[in-house]
């Protein structure tokens, strides 16, 4: 008993103290534990929002794109939340009274609003970009144009966002955010992978964008630094080669003598119209061609057949004229093209309808169904295709051979090539289409040198502390181990 008495008398860290100091150690780790999981959880997400309108020829788009709020230096992916189609045409047809195209966009943007948290609504960026279907008006009567701007922007300033204006996109813009946005949305521009080149087909122009190997066109060349990569962009648009317009100057081509009546290859046999001369050549892209003396009214009698149809199209394209290495048409310098390509808008609403969207569809399968189709009496045609609007089914055997058309003898894609093209209508849930690549672009989403390494992750973050705590707390036991003079002595043993 004395020999027990000395030694607690020369060791005061006897087993109740060793006891305190463990159970001490072990509190602190929990609580330290505590905090961490409870002050770092990760929070509720927030977002930001972006809103752009798409104001082409034919109609308008309000899209609403979102992205996390909080994400390291601003680089959060943008995704596509909510999108509205506004009713009516786009607002180029409002020249006559341009106080309706400011009025027509004001349902989609109350869905808009109501997408949008209040308390992000002050801070949300609201752009409206007017695309070919503008750019003809401002030919025909820039005053017009300007009064359309003004009551769009008049209406879009009532709703509690951060109007950031209206302009008028280039025919080179258009080209090159939607490359952008084709290629953020496969991520392959944060990834640095090779880039898919991006083919847009509208109601009054299309764009060809692409990188290619070589270029001459310095007038066709676009740079960017995205991520710290530089590409060095082909894109070019055709103004006039849209769907709609391009119609029109077949339709042209065929009463340029003035006819009152025209067969026409274009449309099914059995469709007949009577047709107004002055409306068809109401367009800065024919209004030089209408014929003198010609009479107010034309018949339109469709005879179906797709060759001559292919005719009549390849006539709307020069290719005589090329001053460079190579053209694709009316001497416009193109590289050959090359690598996987997205086609979207026009394009794949055409091939949507036809079921060709599938790449692996060969070309001259394509060309047999289009054929068919154009072959098939109208009557038919309205008959096996109720739900469909009289005004696209009328046109869908033109749209399908001025695509093909397009593509195979305007941009050079070949049998082998045209197996690159992917016709699509989203990208992982978002619209593809130059309006997300516009809206990052004003934004600076994407920068130009690659983001440093972001801050630690919460899992990894609570990882490291656990791993301390487990640490810390084998030290605190053999410590306490080492001052009692029983478990020192095993401790030496072994």
């Amino acid at each position: 008993m004395s020999a027990q008495r000395d030694m607690k008398e020369r060791n005061p860290w006897h087993t109740s103290g060793t006891v305190a100091l463990v159970a001490i150690g072990v509190m602190a780790a929990v609580a330290l534990v505590a905090v961490a999981v409870v002050q770092n959880l990760p929070p509720a997400q927030k977002y930001k929002y972006g809103i752009v309108l798409d104001a082409g020829s034919s109609h308008t788009t309000v899209f609403v794109y979102r992205w996390p709020a909080e994400k390291h230096n601003g680089t959060g992916r943008a995704e596509q939340k909510h999108f509205c189609d506004v009713k009516g045409p786009g607002i180029s047809s409002y020249a006559a009274a341009p106080w309706k195209a400011g009025q027509t966009l004001r349902d989609c943007m109350r869905q808009a609003e109501d997408s949008i948290p209040q308390n992000r609504r002050a801070e949300t960026p609201l752009y409206l970009g007017a695309t070919a279907g503008m750019r003809l008006l401002n030919m025909k009567n820039s005053s017009a144009s300007e009064e359309v701007f003004r009551a769009v922007s008049d209406t879009l300033q009532t709703f509690p966002f951060s109007y950031q204006g209206a302009r008028i996109l280039s025919g080179q813009e258009e080209g090159a955010f939607g490359w952008v946005t084709v290629n953020y949305l496969d991520d392959r521009l944060k990834q640095g992978l090779r880039t898919t080149g991006a083919l847009d087909l509208g109601g009054a122009s299309t764009q060809i964008s692409f990188v290619p190997q070589r270029s001459e066109g310095a007038d066709d060349s676009v740079t960017f630094r995205l991520y710290g990569n530089d590409y060095d962009l082909y894109t070019h648009s055709f103004l006039c080669y849209g769907k709609d317009q391009a119609l029109r100057l077949a339709l042209a081509h065929h009463t340029q003598s003035g006819a009152v009546a025209i067969k026409d290859p274009c449309f099914h046999p059995g469709y007949v119209a009577k047709k107004s001369y002055s409306d068809l050549y109401d367009s800065p892209c024919v209004s030089d061609r209408k014929p003198g003396g010609a009479p107010e009214s034309f018949q339109h009698t469709g005879i179906g057949n797709f060759q001559q149809c292919q005719d009549v199209v390849r006539a709307l394209f020069n290719f005589s004229q090329c001053r460079s290495s190579r053209c694709s048409f009316n001497g416009v310098y193109q590289p050959p093209v090359e690598g996987q390509f997205r086609a979207f808008s026009a394009y794949y609403y055409t091939m949507n309808f036809f079921n060709l969207t599938d790449a692996s569809v060969p070309l001259d399968t394509v060309k047999e169904t289009i054929a068919r189709f154009c072959a098939t009496p109208w009557q038919q045609v309205k008959q096996e295709n109720p739900g469909i609007r009289m005004k696209y089914l009328v046109e869908y055997c033109f749209a399908g051979v001025y695509l093909i058309t397009l593509l195979t003898d305007g941009y050079n894609f070949t049998s082998e090539t045209y197996s690159n093209i992917q016709f699509v209508h989203k990208i992982k849930g978002s619209d593809a289409g130059w309006t997300l690549g516009y809206m990052l672009n004003l934004t600076n989403m994407i920068p130009a040198e690659a983001p440093d390494a972001p801050p630690l992750p919460y899992g990894g973050y609570v990882s490291i502390v656990t791993v301390s705590v487990v640490l810390l707390m084998t030290l605190l036991l053999l410590l306490g181990c080492t001052l009692r003079p029983a478990c020192s002595k095993r401790l030496r043993v072994i």
